[in-house]
């Protein structure tokens, strides 16, 4: 009578199923491919607004240096594809918005310098996409500019 060892197949013993390690590293595969997959498609909406924000808070604040520096006042307007810098000692500076769907909306041209001191600044920003998602890029004339979400407290 012939033996074998425990898990050998012999000619004669039809494979019964997987083992519990085999199934553990195909759902943890499958874990990590769909994490994967998951963060690829974070890039939505809200996220290219929020860089986008960021980036308009680090030009104003670089236009405000400059101006201060320059001793001449910086103006920024808003257009449907970016935004404007103008200056009377340099030429008209355009530069579109990081997402295409970007739009950008506030009361009044917002000056930058050459005073330290400025009126506070709001500028409103918003996705074409997705209207409802809104921020905010602010100063309260001192501080430098920040990104403000709606539901902050404090909000100006």
């Amino acid at each position: 009578m012939p033996t074998s060892a425990a898990g050998s197949n012999s000619p004669g013993c039809a494979a019964r199923g997987f083992t519990l390690i085999e199934l553990m590293v195909v759902v943890a595969l499958i874990a990590v491919a769909t994490a994967g997959a998951v963060l690829s498609l974070r890039d939505s909406a809200s996220t290219a607004l929020e860089r986008d924000a960021q980036r308009l808070a680090a030009v104003l604040e670089a236009a405000r240096a400059q101006a201060r520096a320059n001793d001449a006042a910086v103006w920024w307007h808003s257009s449907d594809r970016g935004f404007e810098l103008r200056s009377p000692s340099r030429p008209e500076v355009q530069q579109a918005w990081l997402s295409e769907h970007t739009r950008a909306r506030s009361s009044a041209p917002v000056q930058l310098g050459p005073e330290p001191l400025m009126a506070p600044q709001r500028i409103e920003l918003f996705s074409a996409l997705s209207p409802q998602h809104r921020l905010w890029v602010v100063t309260d004339g001192l501080r430098p500019f920040a990104v403000q979400v709606p539901d902050a407290p404090g909000r100006p």
